[in-house]
């Protein structure tokens, strides 16, 4: 089999590529660790919630252990978030260009042992839960019931980022919950503005594929917002960072807080004016620069914490 096979549009020349044995290739890709970029968009709401919760207890910090559970979970269940959605999805990817060499739709992974691997990520997400307080396991078993209902909203609506969001933000409440263990509105006001922050990334990564979801039927908020999309970005990005500081108000945070907020607003309004919903490969570099965005905030978060405990 050729080494190239596998490979999609937006993946070329990484480390999997480079390094990984040709057996393990199609597995890798499977699970995105070709592509981390969605694996560090599911990490950060968890982030968020563990450094919002340190402010609101007055801690230096969040436990660094905590962090570094919410790294391999994260890791581990877009993994198999990704293997779920391209098991349901193998059919519509042989027609879309950027995901038809994907390994499902090319045949070089079989239903069978994608739902096996499915199986072996999902245990290590399950192992990682486990090191959590039981208020914190039963919050994520409460998220699989989105993760599995996700990869059909594409097929019943426009609005499939707003389910997007409810999983990818959920970690907004998991932080909360490992550290202290229940949820009240400060939480629930991150999540809500998590969610904003997904509708907008997730828009601008689907007008990669527009042209193609039109013609096979598949339905996005990139093409029901069409032109526009730059106002409507600026509407959830809005509500994002409005929802966000409404957490922070809440849980007392400080200057540092608030200066993280200001910079994580600014690189969201630089996307905004920088996106040409034309140029695929600059909607690509536009999304993905939402991590750095994500971890501004987060370090203000620290910096916060550290500073008022």
């Amino acid at each position: 089999m050729s080494q190239s096979i596998g490979r999609v549009a937006d993946s070329t020349g990484n480390w999997v590529d480079r390094l990984a044995p040709a057996w393990g290739r199609p597995y890798l890709r499977l699970a995105r660790l070709d592509r981390p970029i969605g694996s560090w968009l599911l990490l950060i709401p968890c982030w968020w919630s563990a450094g919002l919760a340190a402010i609101a207890a007055h801690e230096r910090g969040p436990s660094p252990a905590h962090l570094a559970l919410f790294f391999v979970g994260a890791f581990a269940m877009r993994g198999a978030g990704c293997t779920w959605n391209d098991i349901v999805d193998r059919d519509l990817d042989g027609k879309v260009e950027r995901t038809r060499s994907r390994p499902i739709p090319s045949g070089q992974v079989s239903i069978g042992r994608a739902a096996l691997f499915l199986i072996a990520q999902a245990l290590i997400g399950l192992a990682v839960l486990l090191q959590f307080n039981g208020f914190a396991i039963a919050a994520g078993i409460a998220s699989l019931a989105i993760v599995a209902v996700y990869p059909f909203m594409k097929r019943i609506t426009y609005w499939p980022q707003i389910v997007l969001g409810l999983a990818f933000s959920w970690g907004a409440l998991m932080g909360w919950a490992a550290a202290l263990g229940s949820l009240d509105a400060r939480p629930l006001a991150l999540y809500a503005g998590s969610i904003a922050w997904v509708i907008g990334y997730d828009t601008i990564y689907a007008h990669q594929d527009r042209e193609d979801d039109a013609l096979i039927g598949i339905k996005s908020t990139a093409l029901l917002f069409a032109e526009r999309t730059k106002p409507m970005l600026a509407l959830f990005y809005g509500l994002a960072v409005g929802l966000i500081g409404l957490a922070g108000a809440l849980a007392g945070a400080g200057a540092l807080f608030w200066a993280g907020l200001a910079a994580f607003a600014a690189h969201l309004a630089w996307q905004i004016a920088r996106l040409d919903i034309g140029d695929p490969d600059l909607c690509l570099a536009v999304f993905k620069s939402d991590r750095d965005a994500g971890l501004i905030l987060f370090a203000g978060m620290l910096a916060d914490a550290f500073v008022r405990a």
